[in-house]
């Protein structure tokens, strides 16, 4: 490989490792702070993908898909919050996995009936469209670059919101201890709320802005929630920060790993996860 290939590949890794990265954010938070095993997350990454398909197909606008289906997402992810997982806060994690595999049947039904079985495509828009030259014969997409930046600005987002703000103390108290936070005044029912709703966006988010370089098709959540739970475990389990650099490290070995040893490439990520619990079975950082 000479120096070009190499500066594109570790772009793809970057770029992958992000966007797990708004994947497995959502996740971690979900269970780091709800301590909810969401088996649905993935569903997530999907409706996100088919939302930016429809909206816009039906609006002509790339920009309207997206902010359409930010605020659609967030007020599904209220209404399933309310209706569904708050009853589940504190039962058994085996009653949370139930329900939510059963969510990603019904959700896979819902996405049949609404949208059929056909594999769809988003197209690029045209502000991003273009290419960067690298060298004479190579060249790398303005597209994928866009998406690493808004990856990029989320999580720098995520950490002011979580780190920075008064929203984000009441967030971090109410995962270190639910009933002190409650018996101080918290309303912890509200926080979980907002916590829920913030992961379902950012896995729905990721759907989107992944739609036009990776299609729209079915059963696309579940071929990523594995490898979330994959960077949630080796970054450890309710730590935002060890998802972001547990994410950067999977997109790096799984996209060099598929072009430097494609044989083995598959088993590459699950080699570095066990070697992790190895030497950290709790993970590259604790909550």
């Amino acid at each position: 490989m000479d120096l070009a290939n190499v500066l594109i590949q570790l772009l793809n890794s970057v770029q992958y490792g992000l966007l797990l990265f708004m994947l497995a954010a959502g996740l971690t938070l979900i269970f780091g702070i709800m301590g909810v095993v969401n088996l649905a997350h993935g569903a997530f990454y999907m409706l996100g993908a088919y939302l930016a398909w429809s909206l816009s197909s039906l609006s002509g606008s790339f920009t309207v898909a997206i902010l359409g289906g930010v605020a659609l997402s967030v007020v599904f992810g209220l209404a399933l919050e309310w209706l569904l997982f708050r009853h589940f806060y504190q039962r058994d994690h085996l009653d949370q996995v139930l329900l939510t595999f059963g969510l990603i049947y019904i959700f896979e039904e819902m996405r049949s009936i609404l949208w059929g079985d056909d594999v769809h495509g988003v197209k690029i828009p045209d502000l991003l469209s273009a290419s960067i030259p690298l060298t004479d014969n190579l060249s790398y997409p303005v597209y994928r670059l866009f998406m690493s930046g808004v990856c990029i600005a989320l999580a720098a987002g995520l950490y002011f919101l979580i780190s920075k703000t008064r929203l984000g103390m009441k967030i971090r108290a109410g995962a270190f201890n639910r009933d002190m936070t409650e018996a101080l005044g918290v309303n912890i029912k509200l926080i979980h709320t907002i916590v829920f709703a913030l992961g379902v966006a950012l896995a729905s988010v990721a759907g989107m802005i992944a739609s036009p370089v990776s299609s729209v098709y079915p059963n696309m959540g579940s071929q990523v929630l594995i490898m979330c739970f994959v960077v949630v475990v080796i970054g450890g389990i309710g730590s935002v920060r060890g998802a972001l650099i547990s994410a950067l490290l999977v997109g790096l070995v799984d996209t060099f790993g598929k072009v430097l040893v494609p044989q083995v490439a598959g088993m590459l990520v699950y080699m570095l996860m066990a070697a992790v619990l190895l030497w950290k079975p709790e993970g590259l950082f604790k909550q």
